[in-house]
């Protein structure tokens, strides 16, 4: 049984939708044992889209601490980060992550050439496939130029926001980026770095996690073990979304632990 959300966000996220509280309160009824905040820091997200994925570390840390003290009896409760992978922040980022003591990181492709996918712009010029592969190139990029994460957050998230799937989730072929794909996870392999089984592409009707399952299969065949679970959680109700769903699959796949981290070092938990 997953017992361990390893990717949950609060309102210290530009789209978090519930105070961190909310959250632990909810984990500790759906029978969670450990809750990571992985809240956003994407240093330069586009000003054009009106946001700030920014959050105050003095202010989340000090937050976190408190409520770590307060629940400490009821649940375990980690520090943890999502940081935007995009080439021109490293220094921020590295700055960051030296400067507080995060338990885990989550490096995730939002933004590509100062475009994020989720809106209609960045697929006016290029094709759906043109749009996707330019995304896991930029992925495996970023992953080749910067290693201060744990693991690669979401691989294939864009596809939920690939046109096609606007009108209705369809499903991508694997094979049309099988390439593409293998440098991305050779390249994690190659700096020791894991990969997420998020599953929040089963909330969004995908009929699979992120990523999907000929890539948690490939990441297998080319010797990755290290494997967090999350739900991607915005809201209490989200936590620990179809994890039983998750563990079935991963075991299906050869699996026998998934990972979590604790003061940066990585820990095998039997499925």
């Amino acid at each position: 049984m997953i017992t361990a959300d390893f990717h949950v966000h609060s309102d210290f996220s530009a789209d978090g939708k519930a105070r961190m509280e909310d959250m632990i309160t909810q984990a500790i009824k759906s029978g969670l044992k450990t809750i990571c905040f992985t809240d956003h820091m994407d240093y330069d997200y586009p000003e054009m889209y009106g946001f700030k994925f920014e959050f105050d570390p003095e202010d989340y840390f000090k937050t976190l601490e408190y409520l770590k003290e307060k629940y400490k009896s009821q649940i375990e409760i980690l520090f943890g980060v999502e940081l935007g992978l995009q080439p021109q922040v490293t220094d921020s980022m590295t700055k960051l992550i030296n400067a507080y003591p995060f338990d885990f990181i989550i490096g995730s492709i939002h933004v590509v050439d100062h475009m994020d996918p989720f809106y209609p712009h960045y697929w006016e010029k290029i094709s759906e496939k043109e749009g996707i592969y330019k995304c896991f190139k930029a992925i495996k990029e970023s992953c080749e130029m910067y290693q201060g994460f744990h693991v690669c957050g979401h691989i294939d998230y864009i596809i939920r926001y690939a046109p096609s799937s606007k009108v209705n989730y369809t499903e991508y072929s694997y094979s049309d980026y099988a390439d593409i794909i293998d440098e991305i996870l050779k390249t994690l392999l190659k700096h020791q770095k894991g990969i997420e089984l998020n599953t929040s592409g089963y909330k969004y009707g995908l009929g699979h996690p992120h990523p999907k399952t000929e890539i948690l299969k490939r990441y297998k065949e080319l010797g990755g073990e290290i494997i967090t679970i999350g739900s991607d959680a915005h809201k209490p109700e989200h936590l620990c979304y179809d994890f039983d769903r998750a563990e079935a699959l991963l075991k299906e796949l050869g699996y026998k632990y998934y990972t979590v981290f604790k003061e940066g070092k990585p820990v095998m938990v039997k499925l």
